[in-house]
């Protein structure tokens, strides 16, 4: 790990600590920070990931974090300006777009040095939203979570290349680890979701939050293809939160009901338990229907040794390799997804189990949380020594 300041503070700022990938994020920098010796404290409404935070050494700050009112926003920058000064702040980290603004103005009157990261592709269908999503970039350097990002992020706001560094999501290896996952805690996945213990299907694991783009609906939408064909031998496994979307899950249930899907796809929720999800599963799916900036579930999958099919945009072309370590499927198209779940069932256990070994092997060199911690902290290593030239320079 890079050297940092004996008194290094950094303050995280995200509007939730609830699930999803940012979240997870921030989590494990926190976690990095405190292994060095420094102080890690997060600004944020709460969550349940919050008490995983404290568990860590990391602390709260509990403010409306994901509020969008500008009065609130302003409040939170009063709130984040006199956290800086008390606990002498070191570096001041957003991680989404509405507290980018208050911890920026936070970190201009502190004088305190910002970095933001850019955890997805935002997209601006106006200058008004354009200027919004630019608040991210606005800092001593920008963060992007893949190669995909990175490069949106240089062409959309016409950021000088140097500005922008890729750091891609790192994956806990010593939880997804397929070796520390007893038998029982398998078992208590497939009981509570209600697999059968002789289960010939191809289970299908779909992990995300139930939101359309995350393409569940395009799944049913496969199933019931498939069912027309007489094609019977898939268990698709829709796990995630819908987070208040009932409508939606109303929609998919509706779907699975009228297509006489209950048998072959079921909604489990969520899933606290994922590295037990994806070794109860034969086969992971990501058919995100817009491009994803990273694709997390594309990737702990694979550390686990399991293959993945993935829509054939965004990050994921950068983390599924096609035919050595899963297949990359036309976004958005039914029937293409079909035929990739049919040709995944039909290359047989072995071939699986090979794609599988090799993604695990490329994932673990590629997608570690330590390789990503590393890198953000040689980012903040590299700030701090900027700003002290650059005030030496000056004076």
């Amino acid at each position: 790990m890079p050297d940092l300041p004996a008194d290094f503070t950094l303050l995280q700022v995200t509007p939730e600590l609830e699930t999803g990938g940012a979240e997870q994020t921030t989590i494990d920098v926190a976690h990095a920070v405190v292994a060095q010796g420094g102080k890690a404290l997060v600004a944020t409404k709460g969550g349940r990931m919050a008490s995983r935070l404290e568990a860590d050494g990391g602390r709260l700050a509990h403010m409306p974090a994901q509020s969008k009112n500008p009065l609130v926003m302003l409040g939170n920058a009063a709130r984040l300006i006199d956290l800086i000064r008390r606990e002498k702040v070191s570096l001041v980290h957003a991680r989404s777009r509405a507290p980018a603004f208050s911890a920026l103005w936070a970190a201009h009157a502190t004088k305190t040095p910002f970095v933001a990261t850019y955890h997805g592709v935002y997209n601006a269908k106006s200058n008004l939203k354009r200027w919004y999503n630019a608040v991210m970039t606005k800092g001593d350097l920008v963060i992007a979570n893949s190669e995909y990002t990175r490069q949106h992020v240089i062409k959309e706001h016409g950021i000088a290349p140097e500005k922008v560094v890729a750091i891609p999501r790192g994956v806990d290896l010593a939880r997804f680890e397929p070796g520390v996952v007893g038998a029982e805690r398998i078992e208590a996945l497939r009981k509570a979701w209600g697999v059968e213990p002789g289960e010939r299907r191809l289970k299908v694991l779909l992990a995300g939050r139930l939101t359309r783009w995350k393409g569940q609906g395009l799944l049913v939408e496969a199933m019931t293809l498939l069912k027309a064909r007489g094609e019977d031998k898939i268990l698709l496994l829709l796990v995630g939160d819908d987070q208040g979307r009932k409508g939606y899950r109303a929609e998919l249930e509706a779907a699975i009901a009228s297509a006489g899907l209950q048998d072959a796809v079921k909604l489990v929720g969520h899933c606290d338990d994922m590295p037990a999800a994806y070794l109860l599963a034969d086969l992971a799916i990501a058919p995100s229907l817009e491009p994803e900036a990273f694709g997390r579930t594309a990737v702990e999958p694979q550390v686990m040794g399991r293959p993945v099919l993935a829509s054939d945009h965004g990050a994921t072309c950068e983390t599924v390799v096609p035919g050595e370590t899963g297949w990359l499927v036309k976004a958005g198209d039914a029937k293409a997804w079909a035929d990739a779940l049919l040709e995944a069932c039909e290359a047989g256990a072995a071939r699986r189990h090979t794609m599988g070994m090799a993604a695990r092997l490329r994932a673990r060199r590629l997608y570690s949380v330590d390789a990503m911690c590393e890198a953000t902290l040689k980012v903040y290593a590299h700030i701090l020594r900027a700003r002290v030239f650059g005030s030496e320079r000056s004076s």
